[in-house]
C-alpha cells in the first residue's frame, strides 16, 4: 500500500450539503446504536423475563452471554454488507442495516417470556440479537466511510469524530428514555411489563432513521471510483485473500481495534454492570450516574478527533491505552469506595473462607448454558460472588465431605445439589439464610425484606427464625390484612389442605424478616466522585474511539475501504469487545476477587499497545484517493 498526502492542496472546508448529509448519517446511527444498547441497559430486565429458571448468579452470565451473542456475530455483518456497500454503494447499503436493526429491537419488545412460551422465549431472543449484530456489523464500517469520504484531508479525524460520538449518545438517549419511562410508570410496573415500552419507542426512531437515510447521497469518493471503472469485482478476496491487505487488516486488529474494543467496554458497559450487580447500586441511580458521565465525556470524541488532526491519530489512541493499562485497578477500587463504602470496608475487613475437597471447586464460565454446576462448593462460591463477598478457597476437606463457608467465627455448611435430590431447594434456602446472617454480623450491608405470613403458617415461622426472636400472640394481636384464600392458594402461599373451610385467612406483615438482599445505602454513595471516576473511565473511550474511525478508513483503498475496515473493527469490538463482560465476571467469580476479572482488558490493551507503537503508523492526512 502507498499513501499520498495532500500536504501540497490547499485545504476545503466542508460545503453545506456535506455537513447536512453527515449530520444525517451521524443521527441516523444514534437511533441505531440507541436500539443496540437497550438490551445491555435493560439486562437485569431481560434476565427475570427470559433466564427465569436459572440462580440469578448464573442467570446473569446467561445475560450477559446472550448480550454478547449479538457482538460474535458482527463481524459476518461486517463481511456480508461490507461487500455490498463496495459493490453496490454506501447508503443503500444504510437503509438495509437499519431496517433490519430496528425491526429486531422492536420484536424483543413484543416477545413473551419463558414463563410463557418456555425454551423458545430465550432461543427468539438470541436470534433477534444476532440480527441486531449482523445488521450494527454493517453499518459503523459504512458510517466511518461515507462520512471520511466527503471530508477534507485535513480535517478528516475531526469529522469522523462525530460518527464516533454516535455510539455514546444512543447509549446517553437509552438511559434517558428508561429514566423517563420508569419514572412515569413506577418501579413495579416497570420491572413486570414498562421495561418492554423503550424498545417498542424504537419503532418511530426507526421511521425516523428511514427517512433520514433515503435523503442522502451517494459518497462522492464511490461515485468517483464508479465512473473510472477501478471498483472491485471482489472485495472479499481483495481485501483478505492478498497478503498485503490482510497484512494491514491483521494490524489494525491487534493493534488498535482489540485494544480500543475492551476500553471502550470496560469504561461502558462493564461499569454499569459493575455498579448495578457488584456494588449492589440501584438501576435507577446507576442510569443517572453513567448518563451524566456519558453527558459531560461526549463532547472530548470530537475534541480528541480534532487534535488527531493536529499531532496524529496513533499518538492520542496509544496514550489512551497506556492510561487504561496503569489505572483500572485503582479506579476500579475507588468505584467500590465511592459507590458502596460499607460494601469496601466489609470487603477490607473479611474475607470468607470456602473449606472443599480437592476437586470440588470448577471454573464457573459457560457459554453453552448447559453446564451444571452442583457441588457444594460451586453452590458456596456462587453465591459469595453473587454477594461480591471476596473468599479464599482451601481444598484440604476430605474427598465427599460437602464445602464449608468460614465468615468470621460462623461457619456454614454448603451441599450437592444433586444428592439433595428434592430437598435442594430447601437446603439453598437455609444455606443462604444462615451465611446471609452471618454477613451481616460481619458488617456487609445487607437488609432482610418483609415478610408475609398467612396465619396458618404463623407459628412455624416464628420457630424458623429463632435470631427475630418473634412472639406468635403480639404478631396476631397487631395489625393484618384479610385476603381470600383462594389468592392464598393461587400464590402459593398455603395449600387447599392448610386453608381447610375458610374464606379468609389473616396475613400479617412482619419487617425485617425476609429474604437477604446486599444493597448501597443511597445516602452513603458518594455521587460527584462516583460520577468523577466514570468521566475518567469515558475520557479514555473518548481517547481510543475518538481517532479510530478516521485511521481505520485511511488505511485501506477506496475499492475495499467499506469491507477492509469493517472486518478488523468488528472483530475487535464484537469478540474482544462483547466477551468482555462475562468473561470478567467469570474470572472474578473463579478468583474470589471482584477485581480480578479486569486482568481481561488490561492485557489486552497492552497488547495493542505494544503492537501499534512497534507497526502502526501514523496516516494523519492522507489523499483518500491516492491510497493504493
Amino acid at each position: 500500500m502507498t499513501i499520498a498526502a495532500s500536504a501540497g492542496s490547499a485545504p476545503r472546508s466542508m460545503t453545506r450539503e456535506e455537513k447536512k448529509v453527515i449530520f444525517a448519517s451521524s443521527l441516523g446511527t444514534v437511533f441505531e446504536w440507541y436500539d443496540f444498547y437497550l438490551y445491555g441497559s435493560l439486562a437485569a430486565f431481560i434476565g427475570a423475563a427470559f433466564f427465569s429458571e436459572y440462580p440469578e448468579a448464573t442467570r446473569n452470565i446467561f445475560v450477559l452471554l446472550a448480550f454478547a451473542a449479538g457482538f460474535l456475530v458482527r463481524p459476518f455483518g461486517a463481511l456480508v454488507f461490507g461487500r455490498i456497500g463496495d459493490l453496490v454503494g454506501r447508503k443503500y447499503t444504510f437503509l438495509v442495516t437499519i431496517l433490519i436493526m430496528g425491526s429486531s429491537t422492536f420484536l424483543v419488545g413484543l416477545l413473551p417470556g419463558s414463563a410463557s412460551i418456555g425454551i423458545a422465549a430465550p432461543i427468539i431472543l438470541i436470534v433477534l440479537r444476532m440480527l441486531q449484530g449482523l445488521a450494527l456489523g454493517g453499518e459503523y464500517g459504512g458510517a466511518a466511510t461515507y462520512v471520511a469520504e466527503h471530508a477534507p484531508n485535513d480535517r478528516r479525524g475531526f469529522y469522523t469524530s462525530w460518527i464516533q460520538t454516535t455510539a455514546t449518545l444512543g447509549l446517553f438517549l437509552s438511559l434517558v428514555v428508561i429514566l423517563v419511562v420508569q419514572s412515569w410508570l413506577g418501579a413495579d410496573a416497570f420491572k413486570a411489563w414498562g421495561w418492554r415500552v423503550p424498545f417498542l419507542i424504537s419503532v418511530l426512531l426507526l421511521g425516523i432513521s428511514v427517512w433520514i437515510r433515503l435523503t442522502l447521497n451517494e459518497s462522492p469518493a464511490f461515485k468517483k471510483m464508479k465512473e473510472e471503472g477501478k471498483g472491485s469485482k471482489a472485495p472479499l478476496k481483495e481485501a483478505f485473500g492478498q497478503w498485503k491487505n490482510a497484512r494491514i487488516a491483521l494490524l489494525a486488529l491487534l493493534g488498535l481495534t482489540a485494544g480500543q474494543a475492551v476500553v471502550w467496554y470496560s469504561g461502558q458497559f462493564y461499569a454499569l454492570f459493575f455498579l448495578q450487580n457488584v456494588l449492589k447500586v440501584d438501576a435507577y441511580s446507576v442510569n443517572v450516574m453513567i448518563a451524566t458521565a456519558l453527558a459531560i465525556g461526549s463532547i472530548f470524541f470530537v475534541v480528541f478527533g480534532w487534535l488527531s488532526d493536529k499531532i496524529g491519530r496513533k499518538p492520542i489512541i496509544m496514550l489512551g491505552l497506556a492510561l487504561a493499562v496503569v489505572t483500572y485497578f485503582p479506579l476500579f477500587k475507588a468505584l467500590t469506595w465511592a459507590a458502596n463504602p460499607a460494601l469496601a470496608t466489609a470487603q477490607q475487613n473479611v474475607r470468607a473462607t470456602v473449606t472443599a475437597a480437592p476437586g470440588d471447586c470448577r471454573f464457573q464460565f459457560n457459554p453453552t448454558g448447559t453446564a451444571k454446576f452442583t457441588t457444594s462448593c460451586d453452590i458456596a462460591t456462587a453465591f459469595l460472588t453473587n454477594n461480591s463477598v471476596p473468599y479464599d478457597i482451601v481444598a484440604t476437606a476430605a474427598p465427599g465431605t460437602p464445602a464449608t463457608v468460614k465468615i468470621g467465627d460462623e461457619t456454614t455448611e454448603s451441599f450437592d445439589a444433586i444428592a439433595a435430590g428434592d430437598q435442594a431447594k430447601a437446603k439453598q434456602a437455609a444455606f443462604a439464610k444462615s451465611v446471609n446472617i452471618a454477613l451481616h454480623d460481619a458488617g456487609y450491608p445487607l437488609v432482610r425484606e418483609a415478610s408475609k405470613v398467612p396465619d396458618v403458617k404463623l407459628d412455624a415461622f416464628v420457630a424458623a427464625n429463632p435470631e427475630l426472636k418473634l412472639d406468635a400472640a403480639t404478631i396476631r394481636a397487631g395489625e393484618k390484612t384479610m385476603v381470600p384464600v383462594a389468592d392464598l392458594i393461587a400464590s402459593k402461599a398455603i395449600t387447599a389442605e392448610e386453608a381447610g373451610s375458610a374464606t379468609e385467612m389473616p396475613v400479617y406483615t412482619i419487617a425485617s424478616s425476609g429474604a437477604f438482599k446486599m444493597i448501597a445505602d443511597p445516602a452513603a454513595v458518594n455521587w460527584p466522585l462516583t460520577i468523577l471516576i466514570l468521566f475518567i473511565l469515558v475520557l479514555y473511550v473518548t481517547m481510543v474511539y475518538g481517532p479510530i474511525a478516521a485511521i481505520l478508513v485511511e488505511m485501506f483503498p477506496t475499492r475495499i475501504r467499506y469491507t477492509g475496515m469493517s472486518l478488523p473493527y468488528h472483530i475487535g469490538n464484537g469478540w474482544f469487545g462483547g466477551l468482555l463482560p462475562a468473561t470478567v465476571f467469570a474470572m472474578s467469580a473463579f478468583k474470589g476477587d471482584i477485581y480480578y476479572g479486569l486482568w481481561y482488558p488490561i492485557v489486552i490493551a497492552a497488547m495493542s499497545l505494544i503492537i501499534g507503537m512497534i507497526f502502526i503508523r501514523d496516516t494523519k492526512g492522507v489523499d483518500l484517493n491516492a491510497i493504493k
